[in-house]
Parts: C-alpha cells; sequence; structure tokens
C-alpha cells in the first residue's frame, strides 16, 4: 500500500500585537508574567505532543482494524466470485462483506459478460462511487509490474477524507482479475474520543497555569521581601540615617546582599563620622581663631585710626618719607578686620547657627538706605515702586545688597541698575535684579562666582576684597529660602538676580539675642569689598 492522502483544515489565529510603549514596570507583575508563560508553554507543549500521539495511535488502530478486514474479505468474498458477476451476485457479497466486526459500507465494481460495469453496493444512499477520491480511484486502478519483490500487481490503497464534519477512511482495492472493491469507514467515534481528550487537555492546561500563577505569587513574595526591606534600607540610608541596618538571615545570595549592605553602611557611617568631626574641628578652629584675631585686631584698629587722623592732620606730623607706609598699614589693617568678620560671618552659616530676625519693611527704603549709607546715590540707577511691604531681615538684606551693588561698581562699570519686581500671583517672590554695565563675566569664571575665596584673575591675589563676599551674600539668600544666580546681559555687562520670599519663613525667625545676629551691621555691610573680580 502507498502512504496516506490525508486532508486536513487549517486553524487561522489571530494575534495581538502588543503595544510598544506598554512596560511592565512591578518586578512582582513580570516575575508572575514570566512564571505563567514559562508554564503556559510547557503545558501547551505536553498537551500537544499528548494529543498529537494520541491522536495518531488511535486513528491508526482504527485504521488497520478496518484496513486488514476488509482485505480479509476482498480475498473471501470478492476473489471467489466468478469471472463476470452479476449485479445481485455483486450485491450478495458487498453485504456479506459489509457484516463484518468492524462495520464499514462496501462497493464492489466489475463488468458482466457484455462488459458493461456493473455495481454492488452494501448502503446504496450512503456509499457510492462519487464518494471515493479520484486519486484513490487512479491508484487503485493502476497495475503494478509483478517482481520478485512485488507478487501482486494490484495493492490496497487508503486515504482519509471529511464528508460534512464526519472524518471518514476509504480503502480500495482490486483483485487481479476480479471485482474492484471499496470501502467507507466512519471515524466519528474515535473523533469524540479525541475531542474529550483535547477538553481534558485543555482543562489541565489551565489548571497549570492557575498554578503556576499562585507558585510565581509566593515566590515572588518570597523573593521581594528582602528586596523590598533593602530599598526601604536604602532610602532610609538616603535620607541621612546612617545607623540603618538590615537583619541578615540565611546564606543565599539575598543574605550576602544584606550583609554587604550592611558593611556598606558601617563604614559610610565611620566616614561620615570622620569628616563631620573634622568639619567640626575645622570650623571651631576658624571660629576661634576669629575671635582670638578681634581682641589685638581692636588695638591695632585703634592705633591706625590714631595713624590715618595725623595723616590727614594739615600739620603733616607724619614723616613722607614713611607716609606711604603708614598708609599701607591702614589699608591692610582695614583688610584684615573685614576678612575677621567675613569669616566668623561664614563660620556661623557653616555651624547653622544663622538665623533670621524678620521685620516688615519698604523694599524701596531699604535698597535706597543702603545705597545712601555707602554713598553710592550717583552711580546707582534705582527703579523700585515705594509701598511694597516685604517681610524679611533687613541686616541680612543690606549685606547681601551692600556686595552685589558693591561688586558691580567695582568690576562691572556705572551706571548700576537696580530694579525691583514682585512675581504676580498669592506668594510670588520678590526679584531685585542688580546689572552693570562692564564687560561681562567670563563664561568660565560664571560657574565659580559665588565659590569662597575664589577669585577670577590669579594675577590679582592681593586684590582689596577677599572673595567672600558673594558666597556670604548666597548664604544670607539661602537662610531666607531664597537664591541668587549670576549671568551676562545680551547686550553688555552683568546681571546679578536676586528672587526672596515675600514673607520669610517664621519658623527660621532666630532669636533677637542669638550670637549670630549681635554683628555689627556696619562690618556685616563692609562686606561688600569681598567680591569677584572679573
Amino acid at each position: 500500500m502507498t502512504d496516506p492522502h490525508d486532508t486536513s483544515h487549517g486553524l487561522t489565529v489571530a494575534k495581538r500585537a502588543i503595544p510598544a510603549g506598554l512596560r511592565f514596570t512591578s518586578l512582582r507583575l513580570r516575575l508572575v508574567v514570566v512564571f505563567a508563560l514559562v508554564a503556559l508553554t510547557a503545558a501547551v507543549s505536553a498537551s500537544g505532543i499528548a494529543y498529537w500521539l494520541n491522536r495518531e495511535a488511535v486513528l491508526t488502530r482504527t485504521q488497520d482494524a478496518a484496513l486488514s478486514d476488509f482485505e480479509q474479505e476482498m480475498q473471501n468474498r470478492a476473489a471467489v466470485l466468478p469471472e463476470h458477476p452479476t449485479q445481485g451476485e455483486l450485491q450478495h457479497a458487498a453485504n456479506l462483506m459489509a457484516d463484518s466486526s468492524q462495520h464499514f459500507s462496501v462497493l464492489l465494481i466489475d463488468t458482466d459478460e457484455n462488459d458493461r460495469r456493473v455495481v454492488g453496493n452494501s448502503d446504496l444512499d450512503a456509499f457510492t462511487v462519487a464518494d471515493v477520491p479520484r486519486s484513490l480511484r487512479a491508484a487503485v486502478d493502476k497495475k503494478q509490474p509483478v517482481t520478485d519483490n512485488n507478487k501482486n500487481p494490484y495493492h490496497l490503497y487508503w486515504q482519509r477524507i471529511t464528508r460534512g464534519d464526519t472524518p471518514y477512511l476509504v480503502g480500495g482495492a482490486q483483485v487481479n482479475g476480479g471485482p474492484t472493491g471499496y470501502m467507507l469507514k466512519s471515524l466519528e467515534p474515535e473523533a469524540k474520543d479525541l475531542n474529550s481528550l483535547a477538553w481534558s487537555l485543555g482543562i489541565a492546561t489551565a489548571l497549570a497555569l492557575i498554578g503556576s500563577a499562585l507558585l510565581a505569587q509566593a515566590a515572588a513574595t518570597t523573593v521581594l521581601k528582602p528586596v523590598h526591606r533593602l530599598g526601604v534600607a536604602a532610602r532610609r540610608l538616603g535620607e541621612g540615617k546612617l545607623d540603618t541596618r538590615l537583619r541578615v538571615s540565611g546564606t543565599d545570595e539575598l543574605a550576602e546582599l544584606s550583609r554587604t549592605f550592611n558593611k556598606t553602611a558601617e563604614n559610610l557611617e565611620k566616614k561620615v563620622a570622620d569628616m563631620s568631626s573634622r568639619d567640626e574641628a575645622s570650623r571651631r578652629f576658624v571660629a576661634d581663631m576669629s575671635h582670638e584675631l578681634r581682641t589685638p585686631l581692636t588695638a591695632i584698629t585703634a592705633v591706625t585710626e590714631v595713624l590715618e587722623e595725623e595723616l590727614d592732620a594739615e600739620t603733616g606730623s607724619v614723616d613722607p618719607m614713611i607716609e606711604p607706609a603708614v598708609r599701607l598699614v591702614v589699608s591692610e589693617t582695614r583688610r584684615l578686620n573685614d576678612l575677621v568678620e567675613n569669616l566668623m560671618e561664614v563660620t556661623r552659616f557653616d555651624a547653622g547657627t544663622a538665623r533670621l530676625v524678620v521685620d516688615t519693611v519698604d523694599i524701596a527704603d531699604q535698597i535706597t538706605a543702603c545705597i545712601d549709607a555707602r554713598a553710592w546715590l550717583d552711580a546707582v540707577e534705582l527703579d523700585a515702586e515705594r509701598g511694597n511691604l516685604v517681610r524679611l531681615d533687613p541686616r541680612r538684606l543690606d549685606v547681601i545688597l551692600a556686595n552685589l551693588i558693591g561688586n558691580a561698581l567695582k568690576h562691572g562699570g556705572s551706571p548700576v541698575n537696580v530694579s525691583v519686581r514682585t512675581e504676580p500671583g498669592e506668594g510670588g517672590d520678590l526679584v531685585i535684579a542688580v546689572r552693570d554695565h562692564g564687560p561681562g563675566i567670563p563664561e568660565d569664571v560664571l560657574p565659580h562666582v559665588f565659590d569662597r575665596f575664589y577669585k577670577a584673575s590669579a594675577s590679582r591675589p592681593r586684590s582689596e576684597g577677599s572673595g567672600l563676599g558673594l558666597s556670604i551674600a548666597l548664604e544670607n539668600a539661602h537662610v531666607h529660602g531664597g537664591e541668587i544666580t549670576a549671568a551676562n546681559h545680551p547686550d553688555s555687562g552683568a546681571v546679578f538676580t536676586l528672587r526672596l520670599p515675600v514673607d520669610a519663613d517664621a519658623s527660621d525667625t532666630g532669636d533677637p539675642g542669638d550670637p549670630g545676629d549681635t554683628e555689627d551691621t556696619e562690618n556685616a555691610g563692609n562686606s561688600q569689598e569681598g567680591g569677584v573680580v572679573t
């Protein structure tokens, strides 16, 4: 027999495209999905293999039994018919063949004495020649050459077909010198059994998928609990709680990760403590040094004031030969005094003891007073409306303005424009812009203008400024909850923009007796000499 010509129907599966933007952000969800996909793939593969093996086994067993019985009946019934049987003889033989244990329909075809085709059918309404595929009829009628390996000129052929929704097995064979026979057997019972098997495998696959999802959920919980604790500990560590530690249990990779985290946190805590102690010692040293310098500086300042009075006196009691040296001593004493005052102010900022003494002031009057106190009225143009009341620390605002305006006059170009505006809306900030008309600030200097002791020109280390003025101004703005930015104007010159809240936070208001608020206002205002050299 030749190989069968099996017909089947393709099944079209619609695929839904997953949007490219869909991303699973939850690790738990991704674990469950991966577990489910693996379980689904395994279950579908196992079910498909099991179904295919059972299908082939069931169909092959039924097919072999039916074809074997048909071949036996052809030898026992059809082969003994006369050379030219009548229609009745063929009909009788077909009925006898159909009564076999396989219960198939039989169609016998031969020619009578007049060479006319005679047909005998066990089931005239259910099985006719038209039901036999043309390819199968051609194969059955083809005579094979007889050889040592092929003893029979005709062979048994078969094919599975579908009529309606019912599968059938069609087989055919020809007796040498006798009739041609065909059989038709319904495979509907086997198809029902296979459908039941498919439903059972589908249910088993669904149960396996549900079980894998539950298992994945349990596994994810087991895995993610330590990860969650590690995330919480990392956040606490990032918030500055350096004593955060994880409880370690087990010997797996997560336990090793927890040990590593604890060791890292311990080392970090030690290093931060060491750096804090060093920083505290440095601040204490600067503060102590500044306080210690104030006493001799007070005496030196008094002496220099006397010397300055002698220099300005009409009597000319100072020897002209030493007058330049005296003026240098007076100048350097003032510079040293300002430097000590600035260092003490910086120390208070670093120690966190600087506090606000908030008062309600007219911003236009405050700026005017700052300019007038330093005799800058002729060099400064003020654009500010009177009656604009804000709550802030007047002394610290004076320090900021003295530094910004003084820096613009010294290193920029006249006139210096000071403009004031309040941003619209409730809670809008107070914005004060100080612009000069000089060459501007080089681009490589802009990021460093507020750095301590920074000077744009290394060739001018003996400039009058200490390099602390702008950094002190910025710290005073920060104490208010504000900010200062520096930029170059599109036309020319530099622009320093001070942004402050119109009502300083009451929680930052300090006690008037705080050491950080008892500094002499005149000395604070003189810190403008510590500007950046542009």
